[in-house]
This record gives C-alpha cells, sequence and structure tokens, in this order.
C-alpha cells in the first residue's frame, strides 16, 4: 500500500488539475473559457493550476488572434499524458487493494 501512495504525482492532487488533465487527456486542443466553463472556476484560479502544469511540462499553450481577439488553447504533452495515466493507474490500484 505505501507504495502505491508513492507512485500517486502530486501535482494532481488538486480536484482542478485532475479535471483539467482529464478534459485534455481526451480532447486536442481546448480553449480557456470552454475549460473555465467546464471546471467552474475563475480566470485567476485556473491560470494558476494552467501555470504550474506547464511549469512541469504536462500542458503546451498555444496562443493566436482570431480576428483581433487573443485565443488561447491548451493540449496535455506527451510526457504529462504519460504522468496523468500513472496517476490513474496508481489510484485503481489503491482502489483495488481495499485498504
Amino acid at each position: 500500500m505505501k507504495s502505491i501512495i508513492h507512485q500517486l504525482d502530486k501535482a494532481f492532487e488538486n480536484r482542478i488539475r485532475l479535471g483539467l488533465m482529464s478534459i485534455l487527456s481526451v480532447n486536442d486542443w481546448v480553449d480557456f473559457n470552454e475549460l473555465k466553463s467546464l471546471l467552474q472556476v475563475t480566470d485567476g484560479n485556473l491560470a494558476s493550476h494552467i501555470s504550474a502544469l506547464e511549469k512541469k511540462h504536462f500542458i503546451e499553450i498555444r496562443k493566436r488572434f482570431v480576428g483581433k481577439k487573443t485565443n488561447t488553447t491548451f493540449r496535455i504533452t506527451k510526457e504529462g499524458k504519460s504522468a496523468f495515466e500513472d496517476h490513474i493507474k496508481a489510484l485503481e490500484q489503491l482502489l483495488k487493494s481495499g485498504v
């Protein structure tokens, strides 16, 4: 059991980050406003979680212009997908252990 706990990634302990990675793992690119709506968080709250995941190279950010407005979109990186899958596997093992 102790080894399973150590397999959990602290980057995904927060429900916002867990939700963010879940959304990005099943979509190619998702824009900021859609993430904000799906996760029901404020701009600042979402931005801080995005920043934390970007620092770990778990997500990629793309900024571009659509007309005269900026459009910021996000996607999960290969490293992020692997880390997230490992985290989910550890959660599943923890649940199956019955402890």
